[in-house]
């Protein structure tokens, strides 16, 4: 039975754990990648704020914070998250996903938001208050694994004063709904809209009928193809997955989240 790149990595990062005695062997690189996010924020917030356009300037921001990837690069310098940050002000996006985005989480009361990697988060931090931190839950690893994002790097970018923050009780570089938690599977069936970030979400999740949004950089040729895009290109994309039929939550904050 074939499964999906995430579930695989999930195995072999655990193993790669348990040879090397490390709970978290990519500690030294979130950090540093925190670090260097959280300098630039209070440029890139006063950059959206002042924005004509503050909502799409927040998704390409956010998208741009997808580099910070040591899944993809084995090395990573400030340079190159400025360079990204600038190609994705300034490259070719689709409106008209935009706009189906824009009226989605306008619209939603519950927003569950799957984050990605350390650094990148800080990035997220943008896009989320322009989305209204009030109905945004986030969603973080149970457990290390790559430069995932975790409940600590949640605290470092400030997130945990801003939104409920929750993990998926899992370790998956993605989100395997079945090997998730049954309290994380509760927001996300409860979830109006869920926005989704990086390559591990996408690929564990894009053939699931919910209101997702994807948020990424494709890195790799494969995601390229199955996204029908260029490598590096820049994606926010509904789920092709979804029928609209709606969830069983739908229409009201859950308890849990109050």
């Amino acid at each position: 039975m074939s499964q999906k790149v995430p579930a695989v990595a999930q195995k072999i990062h655990r193993l790669i754990r348990k040879l090397v005695g490390q709970n978290d062997p990519y500690r030294k690189v979130k950090s540093w990648s925190n670090v260097q996010a959280l300098k630039l924020y209070p440029e890139l917030k006063e950059m959206t704020k002042t924005s004509h356009k503050p909502l799409e300037t927040a998704v390409r921001l956010a998208i741009a914070g997808n580099i910070i990837d040591f899944g993809v690069n084995h090395s990573l310098e400030i340079s190159d998250i400025e360079k990204a940050i600038d190609d994705c002000l300034i490259s070719d996006f689709d409106m008209t996903q935009l706009e189906s985005f824009r009226k989605a989480v306008t619209e939603a009361e519950n927003i569950l938001y799957l984050s990605d990697n350390a650094g990148e988060i800080v990035f997220d931090k943008l896009l989320i208050e322009q989305l209204g931190p009030e109905k945004v839950t986030l969603a973080v690893k149970a457990r290390p694994v790559l430069n995932d994002a975790t409940a600590e790097d949640a605290g470092v970018a400030g997130l945990i004063d801003l939104v409920e923050v929750i993990d998926t009780g899992d370790d998956a570089p993605g989100t395997i709904l079945e090997t998730c938690s049954g309290a994380f599977r509760y927001f996300f069936e409860a979830a109006d809209v869920v926005i989704a970030k990086g390559q591990g979400n996408y690929e564990s999740l894009s053939d699931i009928d919910k209101n997702i949004f994807f948020i990424l950089k494709a890195k790799c040729p494969v995601i390229a193809e199955h996204l029908g895009c260029g490598v590096n290109q820049m994606i926010l994309r509904r789920s092709e997955a979804f029928t609209g039929a709606g969830n069983f939550m739908k229409g009201g904050k859950v308890d849990a989240w109050i």
